[in-house]
């Protein structure tokens, strides 16, 4: 709040005295790229120290412990059979195959879409050939599991329902 100090010009016999301004009215320069910090300041901060490993059971501990019970209480391992229903009856899902048939239809959809797809991007003539064969395989697998079926179905229907002698069928 001061007023400014007044300048005065020195005779050019006597050296100019320089006038001391206060740090608050010096510009302040900023780096012309930021600081980097040394390496002993960034290790004595907080950035290297690991936490410290704290183990946490694996197991359900109360769970254990009544299995346990049964054991000692029964004789027998209750859970472990429970364990051992629930594999076979995901063993017996899995080894249900997916229908062959239905892929194939999937199979020959999708061929058919990317076909119509390339079509569509002036790329048919270079992909119809193959595609085309590729259907055809597909097609004539599923006449092949067709006919497999069907020959299942008639031997199946006969021992079902058997029709009397094969002679008056001739008949």
């Amino acid at each position: 709040g001061d007023a400014l100090p007044l300048q005065r010009f020195p005779p050019s016999s006597k050296q100019p005295v320089p006038v001391s301004y206060p740090a608050a009215c010096q510009p302040h320069r900023l780096p012309a790229r930021p600081l980097l910090r040394p390496a002993k300041v960034c290790q004595a901060g907080d950035a290297y120290t690991r936490e410290k490993f704290k183990p946490q059971p694996t197991r359900d501990m109360e769970k254990e412990k009544r299995r346990l019970q049964n054991i000692l209480a029964t004789g027998k391992d209750e859970v472990e059979d429970e364990v051992a229903q629930v594999f076979v009856q995901k063993n017996e899902e899995e080894i249900a195959e997916p229908d062959r048939f239905e892929e194939l239809m999937n199979e020959i959809q999708e061929r058919r879409e990317f076909l119509a797809e390339m079509e569509a991007l002036g790329q048919g003539k270079k992909y119809q050939g193959i595609v085309l064969t590729e259907i055809s395989q597909k097609l004539q697998e599923m006449d092949i599991i067709d006919k497999k079926r069907s020959e299942e179905m008639r031997n199946s229907l006969t021992k079902a329902f058997p029709v009397g002698n094969e002679s008056n069928l001739q008949d």
